[in-house]
């Protein structure tokens, strides 16, 4: 296991030797094909931030789970077109998924076969499973909102951390509701679960991609209900 440092004075943040060789890896391998984009890493930042094409590196999302060998986590690259997630990827290569959506389209490949991604349909927050990373990531002030959300649904799971965009938009769940977030946790996953179906936005409707309180559904339907709880 590599070496777990903490990135905040505060609270515990994880980050490990393995993440910061990742990305650094990544971010040769983007510098050299294509070396007009700008990269925003989440553990060596923010380069060439003004080109029109940003990636978005998270090379191990979940460092949490990483670090106890619960296969929850992945390695996150997206890329930002004009200020917008525009493609997505979620590897894991414990069980040796990856997940790809350009916003429009979404697949599965696994074990060299490749499955289309489709969301399922769920109007009603009764019948909802509801998925996130944590309580603990809600502030005071954020969490009625979300445990009035948790109350009405069917049911509630927690430590999903980016595997959860990914289950929700296979249709194996409905709801992931999450604040807290840098854009690294964030846009890499929008692709995937609107090119499933799904609407991913901020908890006031708005965009999602540059992070924070984040709400994604795979019904839309649902996501008007879920809006309105978490607004009220």
């Amino acid at each position: 296991m590599s070496r777990v440092d903490n990135k905040d004075e505060t609270a515990f943040d994880p980050v490990t030797e393995a993440d910061r060789a990742a990305e650094a890896a990544m971010r040769r391998l983007i510098a050299e094909r294509f070396p007009e984009d700008g990269i925003d890493g989440e553990e060596h930042g923010l380069e060439r931030g003004d080109a029109d094409a940003v990636w978005i590196l998270d090379p191990i999302d979940g460092t949490r789970g990483f670090i106890v060998g619960l296969p929850t986590w992945g390695v996150l690259i997206g890329r930002m077109e004009g200020g917008r997630p525009r493609i997505g990827m979620m590897h894991q290569p414990f069980v040796g998924e990856t997940f790809f959506g350009d916003c429009e389209t979404a697949v599965l490949t696994h074990g060299g076969t490749e499955t289309p991604l489709k969301t399922r349909p769920c109007p009603d927050l009764a019948d909802a499973a509801l998925l996130s990373t944590g309580p603990d990531f809600f502030s005071d002030a954020e969490r009625p909102a979300f445990d009035a959300v948790s109350r009405a649904a069917k049911l509630t799971r927690f430590g999903t951390d980016c595997y959860g965009y990914c289950v929700l938009a296979a249709g194996q769940a409905d709801l992931v509701v999450e604040a807290g977030l840098k854009i690294q946790d964030i846009a890499p996953l929008i692709p995937i679960v609107e090119g499933a179906g799904g609407v991913v936005t901020d908890w006031s409707g708005g965009p999602a991609g540059s992070g924070g309180q984040v709400v994604a559904s795979g019904d839309p339907r649902l996501h008007e209900q879920v809006l309105k709880k978490l607004s009220g």
